[in-house]
């Protein structure tokens, strides 16, 4: 397998989430080929909320998005992001984004952005876990399984990847348990980047995608790799609390309190290093059953 450096990895995300603006409120963000057939969820959150941020003077910043998923993005083809100024206030702007491929819609998303200003404060605090530091990568775990994957997916199974993840508690997806509906990891973009916080804040929306819907699985001790399961997102909701940087290691809490009816309810808690609840994030998924084949 050819070895990719954590500096090559972090420059393609950070130029994967640079959209080229086409016009006024248009823009074109490129899409990765994975071998999935789609494009990743989180990539078309954190395209749309570049779009709002660059439609959008300073001093005002994104703190939330309101994402609904409408249909699969195609992998070979850009996605068009046409943003429209619904509001601009003096503390608030509202910026909703259509994101569009082949003349449709497969992404629909508000996000509000405000002039920064102080006021009344508190935090839920961050549960205590081990330090990253003493975590097996999310690469290492995979590699040390790699025997069990099927040869035909396994190039993709082992391929490094621009978020580096270190989960507190190792699970083997070969061999899903029932267990609490609860998981924790830390996460962080692999190498450094520049000092640019819109496009932090586009590599958080970007990585809270990545582990919310599994947690609803949890309970039921099933996964998409052991059984026939048809997994997807519906919605997908992020607040921007406080400043942070994404290439420093970021502790995501997830729960999920329900599922029922084909769909799995999920919410997530983003902690900086130093305690500070910097982000919440919710989902709900498709979490659909399939017949044995």
């Amino acid at each position: 397998m050819t070895e990719t450096t954590p500096e090559a990895l972090a420059a393609e995300l950070c130029a994967l989430l640079t959209i080229e603006e086409l016009d006024t409120d248009l823009y074109r963000g490129a899409s990765r080929r994975e071998g999935w057939g789609r494009v990743f969820g989180g990539q078309v959150i954190a395209q749309g909320l570049q779009a709002a941020q660059a439609s959008t003077e300073a001093p005002k910043i994104a703190h939330s998005l309101h994402a609904y998923f409408m249909r699969p993005g195609a992998e070979d083809h850009p996605i068009i992001y046409r943003v429209v100024r619904d509001f601009d206030g003096g503390s608030f702007a509202t910026r909703r984004v259509i994101a569009m491929q082949k003349g449709v819609p497969i992404l629909s998303m508000t996000v509000s952005l405000q002039r920064p200003e102080d006021g009344l404060a508190h935090q839920e605090p961050m549960p205590e876990v081990p330090a990253p530091e003493g975590l097996p990568s999310d690469l290492a775990l995979r590699q040390a399984m790699a025997d069990q994957v099927p040869e035909k997916f396994r190039r993709g199974f082992l391929r490094a990847r621009p978020i580096e993840t270190r989960p507190v508690s190792a699970r083997n997806p070969f061999k899903p348990e029932k267990g609490e509906p609860r998981q924790a990891s830390w996460f962080r973009i692999a190498a450094p980047i520049g000092d640019d916080p819109a496009m932090h804040r586009a590599i958080l929306a970007y990585a809270s995608d990545m582990a919310l819907l599994s947690t609803a699985l949890l309970p039921h001790g099933v996964n998409w790799m052991t059984h026939p399961l048809q997994t997807a997102s519906l919605d997908h909701a992020v607040w921007l609390h406080e400043p942070f940087r994404a290439d420093d290691w970021l502790l995501y809490v997830c729960e999920s309190p329900w599922s029922g009816h084909g769909r799995g309810f999920n919410r997530g808690r983003v902690y900086a290093r130093d305690g500070r609840l910097v982000a919440s994030t919710t989902q709900e998924g498709l979490i659909r059953m399939r017949a044995e084949r």
